[in-house]
């Protein structure tokens, strides 16, 4: 049998109505919308009517910071989603949607991969059911109704140079990041510097993944800091009256989207913060209802545990009342291998030596789940042909000494019985008490919350304040956000805020160059290093490979 693309998988899958995978989970009919015959919105009220019924286990599968040799962690979600139903559990997964721009730029589709995906895979990355397109909007309504304030009048004494808002869309587009507007005289508006962001870091994403409901929705979109008066006052999309309309394009946004796994597995995809930029996670509502529904609700934070991970454990989990029963670090041979140095031209070749040097980077995430956040962990080795077993025993050894298992996940090239093995250890994970706590507490300054990210997470000797973030530190100690979570913005690609330091490096210390409120989604975001939150496109973006053909059948997504 020749080798098959991830869209060629998809597309030979028979696919089940999506009626009969709501059957499967247990929805009702009367919450289902249905976007086609494979792809349908559940109401939110399905929640508040399943209060009474008792929660299953969450558990998150995170892992190593991410390389170009790849580590699988969406794979491995659904595949042990998969696995799970094949020992016989009653599962349910839960996944964030991708990004336009990923998908047209290096990563290319994020819907998993081999026989481990979620389908209709070309709709989950394109325009799935239009989410994405409702956040833009509704970020964008802000931004212009707040330059029209200005030029009606600016009866809030705003001060144009003191615009946090920006504008958003949902492609890798660099040419975006910085732009002046408002150009072409007085009937054209204010001319004033502006930018843009990619729609998967706009507030307006965080505040959909963490609202409970409409109300709640409103509520937070209404407390959206855009700028500054004359005087720094802080001023908010509520004073400019924008949370209404903002709330009515994004009514049906805040609904989970109900898909499935090539195995028939009911999946719900919602929302998309980046890991590196945003916190990362799906959306509460849609963690929640799969914790309703299923006995195991199996979801993943974005990138490596010190960014997904620590962003779904002290933020998500923080805020919607969440405790993990488990945790799944990810992790690849030839991934470990590039932390320990080797280029990705020989990942292939056996060579324990630069494994060892890597494993550092795989034992820390370890050790920061079971020994920061006390939660049970297991490491999943997502099998490629090109392991050795004395890579793998060498990986194993390693994990032991930490008193943790390590599971070999075949699910790329198997699907669900690929994950029986993980699926077994995961099942057994979940029956220990755990002693779930945070990184840091809210009682904390926002200085000592960086602090403990730093030396706890990243095992940084410490936070830097440069620049700007001396200044907005005092300013949003007096604006009374101190109790709100830190949302770290940072490279994924290192424990550090600097992408080459790879493995686990030691002493360094984080750069803290801007802190900005986020008084919607309740945290306040701190940029690190040179971290942009508009990508740019790569020398050869995937958008080159990517057609479609007469019959309307599309190919290049992986």
């Amino acid at each position: 049998m020749g080798y098959k693309s991830d869209i060629q998988i998809a597309q030979e899958c028979n696919k089940k109505r999506i009626t009969e995978i709501a059957k499967i989970a247990g929805v009702d009919e009367k919450y289902l919308e249905q976007y086609g015959n494979y792809k349908a919105k559940i109401d939110y009220s399905m929640l508040k009517d399943m209060a009474d019924k008792k929660d299953g286990k969450l558990i998150l599968v995170t892992a190593i910071n991410p390389t170009p040799a790849g580590e699988g962690k969406t794979t491995t979600t659904v595949g042990l989603a998969d696995g799970l139903r094949k020992i016989g559990k009653n599962s349910v997964v839960a996944l964030r949607e991708p990004s336009l721009g990923p998908v047209f730029g290096v990563k290319g589709g994020a819907a998993g991969g081999g026989y481990a995906q979620v389908v209709p895979m070309e709709d989950i990355n394109l325009h799935f059911t239009g989410d994405f397109h409702a956040i833009g909007a509704a970020n964008n309504l802000l931004a212009a109704m707040l330059d029209n304030h200005i030029q009606q009048g600016n009866e809030l004494g705003i001060d144009p140079r003191k615009i946090t808002w920006k504008r958003a869309v949902d492609m890798n587009d660099r040419q975006l990041r910085n732009i002046v507007d408002g150009l072409g005289g007085k009937t054209n508006g204010v001319p004033r510097e502006d930018g843009f962001e990619i729609t998967v870091a706009s507030e307006i994403m965080a505040v959909l993944c963490l609202a409970s409901d409409i109300m709640d929705l409103k509520e937070r979109l209404a407390r959206i800091i855009v700028g500054y008066t004359y005087d720094d006052k802080p001023v908010t999309a509520g004073q400019l009256k924008a949370q209404g309309a903002m709330a009515a394009l994004l009514k049906d946004a805040l609904k989970p989207n109900l898909v499935q796994t090539l195995e028939g597995t009911p999946a719900f995809i919602h929302g998309g913060p980046f890991a590196n930029i945003a916190h990362g996670c799906n959306s509460v509502t849609a963690t929640k209802m799969a914790m309703k529904l299923g006995d195991y609700a199996v979801t993943e934070a974005g990138f490596g545990a010190d960014l997904g991970a620590e962003k779904f454990l002290d933020i998500k989990c923080r805020m919607a009342g969440l405790t993990p029963s488990a945790v799944v670090v990810v992790a690849t041979v030839r991934a470990l291998k590039h932390h320990g140095g080797v280029a990705k031209a020989d990942l292939n070749n056996e060579n324990l030596v630069a494994l060892e040097a890597g494993l550092p980077n795989l034992l820390q995430h370890v050790k920061n789940v079971t020994d920061v956040y006390k939660l049970p962990c297991v490491v999943a080795i997502n099998a490629f042909p090109t392991d050795t077993k004395a890579e793998l025993d060498l990986v194993e050894a390693k994990c032991k000494q930490l008193g943790v298992n390590v599971a070999l996940s075949e699910v790329w090239a198997k699907g669900g019985e690929g994950g029986k093995a993980l699926a077994q250890e995961v099942v057994r994970l979940c029956e220990e008490q755990n002693d779930f706590t945070f990184s840091y507490s809210d009682e904390m300054s926002i200085k000592e919350k960086l602090d403990a990210i730093a030396t706890k997470i990243y095992h940084a000797d410490g936070v830097q304040l440069v620049g700007n973030a001396v200044q907005q530190i005092k300013q949003l100690e007096a604006l009374g956000v101190s109790h709100m979570p830190i949302c770290m913005a940072k490279t994924q690609y290192s424990f550090s805020d600097d992408a080459t330091k790879l493995g686990a490096p030691k002493g360094f210390t984080v750069t803290v160059r801007n802190l900005k409120i986020c008084a919607g989604a309740g945290f306040i975001v701190a940029l690190t290093g040179d971290i942009l939150t508009m990508p740019g496109l790569p020398k050869v973006p995937a958008a080159e490979k990517i057609d479609v053909d007469e019959n309307g059948v599309i190919s290049g997504l992986f």
